[in-house]
């Protein structure tokens, strides 16, 4: 059993190499994110996420990725931004790009330090070890819960008292035994904050979501059109949204991001609707190089940014959603026309 001693040693090989927060928790222990996991998808919660229903048995309990793993080493990153989140919801001719993707891709960063700390860990203590960085069918968010860093507040988001709304969490999975880390519990109370705010009602419970109405969902992984009766609700979020996690009062403990890949690019903190409309796919490609945004690919993200033309209330945007009433993309052509009678039936914005 890898004790306390050993397990300070671990934290601090993890807080030398940039993480802010590491915690332990058994990876065999009883797993009731299993079951809520598998009535979101039973009740199809979970939108055209088709992965999530394919890889339900492997989510359903850690040792579902790996038999052996008997510990679970979770790491956190801070990414938090420089400022309100939701100041940006004024400026209506420039776009919302979610905090988490307005820098570089944390996947890269996050997994080349889980593997450098793996193998301190293997050097020092022996066993196994495999990591994971949101990618793969493990359930982090619970799991950070069990291991100390924060918990699932009412918007199923993790929340540390710390950190408040902005960790990008990592794990290592290990055959090694780790005496694990008190969890955390609930510190939510009475607050409804983040299931208030949200555009479309996404919350049908504190503590569920339904992704189909979720406009992180809605603009990332929905590929065809969005449906009319989030469009309006949309505003000019072009990818993600940051509303429920923005407005959580645990934040006033929130820090900016130390780590310098994840600020703010300039060119992606509140990036005009024209010039991002007239992007083709190299342009599209060259300004979210190394960015999570990138794997949406050109045309889901230009019909987003339509969408947020018809919401802009801006009628000198008319012209670049006219210039793309003829894209190959039907879903780009589609959300042009959409744009162009919005613009035309709505009041101009401040009037």
């Amino acid at each position: 059993m890898i004790s306390d001693p050993q397990k300070t040693a671990i934290r601090k090989g993890a807080l030398g190499l940039g993480f802010d927060v590491c915690g332990f928790a058994s990876a065999t222990d009883a797993w009731p994110a299993g079951g809520r996991l598998e009535t979101f998808v039973t009740e199809g919660l979970h939108g055209t996420m088709g992965w999530m229903a394919d890889t339900l048995p492997r989510r359903a309990h850690p040792t579902g990725m790996w038999p052996a793993a008997r510990s679970a080493i979770v790491l956190g990153i801070n990414y938090g931004p420089d400022g309100d989140p939701l100041e940006a919801l004024k400026t209506r001719s420039s776009g919302i790009i979610s905090v988490y993707a307005q820098g570089d891709d944390y996947h890269e960063l996050i997994k080349g330090r889980l593997k450098n700390l793996a193998g301190q860990i293997v050097a020092r203590h022996g066993g196994e070890v495999k990591v994971f960085v949101d990618t793969a069918p493990l359930m982090e968010k619970p799991l950070a819960q069990r291991a100390g860093l924060g918990w699932q507040g009412k918007h199923t988001n993790l929340v540390s008292r710390g950190l408040g709304s902005w960790l990008f969490l990592g794990s290592i999975l290990t055959t090694l035994a780790i005496e694990p880390d008190a969890a955390e519990v609930d510190h939510c109370g009475s607050c409804r904050a983040c299931l208030d705010i949200c555009p479309t009602k996404a919350f049908p419970a504190p503590y569920r979501l339904d992704a189909r109405r979720c406009i992180s969902y809605l603009t990332i992984e929905h590929a065809g059109p969005v449906p009319e009766a989030f469009r309006e609700a949309m505003g000019n979020r072009i990818y993600g949204c940051d509303d429920c996690l923005a407005v959580c009062p645990w934040n006033k403990f929130a820090a900016t991001a130390r780590e310098s890949a994840f600020h703010a690019r300039e060119a992606l903190r509140s990036p005009g609707l024209a010039d991002l409309a007239a992007l083709d796919d190299p342009a599209f490609r060259t300004l979210f190089r190394k960015s999570p945004v990138k794997r949406i690919g050109r045309d889901r993200f230009v019909r987003n940014v339509l969408y947020a033309i018809g919401n802009s209330g801006d009628p000198t945007l008319a012209a670049s959603a006219e210039a793309l009433t003829g894209d190959p993309s039907d879903v780009v052509s589609d959300a042009a026309g959409w744009a162009l009678n919005r613009l035309a039936t709505s009041p101009p914005a401040g009037s």
